[in-house]
């Protein structure tokens, strides 16, 4: 016997659906354009290239403040992909939770890693 609810949809989630994916594309194309940038500036670059070079690359401030801003782009388009995997995936909600603290602490320690590397070139 089924049991008749009424003509409401009963919609369970976070109803994060247009926003992350509006998210996932706007960070992968900061993404795009850094990686543009980059191999730009390698291929117009004269003689081998060895740490000197890349150091070089990195050392001005514009690409500074490029290279963060596509440090924290790329966590939070992470962070979009796998909370959602977690969501999707993962039903017993305190392994979920858990699988979430995680994902969170490793981003922000490898962000914080990146921007360190980053700030003493």
């Amino acid at each position: 016997m089924s049991v008749n609810f009424g003509t409401q949809r009963i919609v369970v989630g976070a109803h994060y659906g247009l926003r992350d994916w509006i998210a996932q594309r706007a960070t992968a194309g900061i993404m795009a354009v850094f990686t543009l940038v980059v191999l730009a500036q390698v291929l117009f670059m004269r003689g081998p290239i060895g740490y000197d070079k890349w150091a070089g690359i990195f050392s001005a401030q514009w690409m500074k403040v490029i290279t963060f801003t596509v440090i924290i782009a790329l966590a939070y388009h992470v962070w979009v992909g796998m909370r959602d995997i977690w969501m999707d995936y993962v039903q017993p909600v305190g392994v979920r939770l858990l699988l979430q603290i995680f994902t969170i602490v490793w981003l922000l320690a490898c962000a914080g890693w990146a921007v360190q590397v980053l700030w003493r070139l």
